[in-house]
């Protein structure tokens, strides 16, 4: 059946990620919950699809794993030489760009900013999961002023796109 709309493409286009979460042993039964709460499949494709560039869509393959503050820590200070704990970081592994990419979140820093930022776990969740979906496409806001208001611009109108709000007028 031809695609027919965005809309189509858009559902059809989920099926083509393999996303896996997975949740650290350092974390307990009541965080785990609320993440998996959080990470429902249809969350998860819906906001991983809404990231992904349609003209050059190559992501197929979406490791997502939920974790403490140790195992956060160390990630962080092993691979960025950076001693604490970050909300989410995003590693590719393959040579053809953005087959397969590695997301790492933290789960007691991003509960933390949620309720400072004053949104949902869901709305920083989805802010983060798009945020590091560009990441995996090449985006970069640590580079210099314009590619950060570039990649910046993008998460607020996906985040909008997504029924959100604008994850930079908190």
């Amino acid at each position: 059946m031809p695609l027919k709309n965005k809309t189509t493409k858009t559902v059809n286009a989920l099926n083509l990620i393999d996303i896996d979460v997975q949740f650290s042993e350092e974390l307990g039964a009541e965080e785990i919950n609320l993440f998996k709460s959080v990470f429902k499949k249809t969350h998860l494709q819906s906001w991983v699809n809404w990231a992904l560039d349609p003209g050059d869509a190559h992501l197929k393959e979406l490791a997502i794993r939920i974790v403490g503050s140790r195992e956060g820590r160390r990630i962080n200070k092993e691979f960025r030489a950076k001693d604490y704990a970050t909300n989410i970081l995003t590693f590719n592994y393959s040579e053809v760009f953005n087959v397969q990419s590695d997301l790492v979140l933290c789960a007691p820093v991003v509960l933390k900013e949620a309720v400072k930022l004053k949104v949902s776990l869901k709305e920083h969740c989805a802010h983060l999961i798009v945020h590091a979906v560009l990441h995996a496409q090449g985006y970069d806001h640590e580079t210099n002023e314009a590619d950060a208001l570039m990649m910046e611009s993008l998460e607020s109108l996906l985040m909008m796109s997504l029924g959100f709000s604008d994850p930079y007028l908190c």
